[in-house]
């Protein structure tokens, strides 16, 4: 998470970002860009970029919409959640290398366009937490939200970009058996050599 790309404006006295708002869901920036460009991103809604980790896009960098919403006069009132990185010019709430990635099976990977979203940073204490706690007009606590991601399957339209070169792939592979894309271009060697020496069982364990 980008502290230091959250407008101080939006944080309250107590030094917490407190946002609830709808997910506008893109699995690919092409797309959400286009959306920003065409009006459909407001002021209060929560863009979540997925399937652009390291199984997708080799985890692109997200520059083109971090930089689109610093110069919207409302980029601040807008959070991104991503599987993918960012870095440079950035606005609002940006929270990234969310693992596991949605092409892992990861619960961003099966957030649907209009889901509620809650996002809360104590930026003092370097804390936070993102929740989906709504679907259409129906609300519900972050456990019962886990619970019905958890039910979900992965969205349909989520795969691997086609040009991915195989060294991207491998690279990937790598990430998640290392424990997942949070841990950023850090690899765990024993983790990885543990997951190769359990097969496939191992893999998937390591993605949950």
């Amino acid at each position: 998470m980008k502290a230091t790309a959250i407008d101080p404006s939006v944080v309250d006295a107590d030094g917490v970002y407190r946002k609830e708002g709808p997910a506008r869901v893109f699995v690919n920036e092409k797309d959400a860009m286009a959306a920003i460009k065409q009006g459909y991103i407001q002021a209060g809604d929560v863009l979540v970029l997925t399937g652009v980790g390291p199984m997708g896009t080799g985890m692109e960098e997200t520059y083109q919409i971090t930089g689109a919403l610093k110069h919207l006069p409302f980029g601040k009132d807008v959070a991104l959640l991503t599987d993918a990185r960012f870095s440079g010019v950035s606005t609002g709430a940006c929270i990234g290398h969310i693992g596991p990635e949605g092409l892992a099976g990861g619960p961003i990977g099966k957030i649907l366009d209009g889901d509620m979203i809650r996002i809360q940073i104590d930026c003092r204490r370097n804390e936070g937490s993102v929740d989906f706690i709504g679907e259409g007009h129906r609300r519900f606590t972050a456990e019962e939200g886990q619970q019905i991601l958890a039910a979900r399957a992965t969205r349909k339209d989520l795969a691997p970009n086609a040009a991915l070169p195989g060294d991207t792939r491998l690279w990937a592979a790598l990430q998640l058996a290392s424990g997942g894309i949070w841990a950023g271009c850090v690899y765990d060697a024993e983790q990885i050599a543990a997951v190769l020496k359990a097969g496939p069982a191992g893999l998937k364990t390591s993605a949950k």
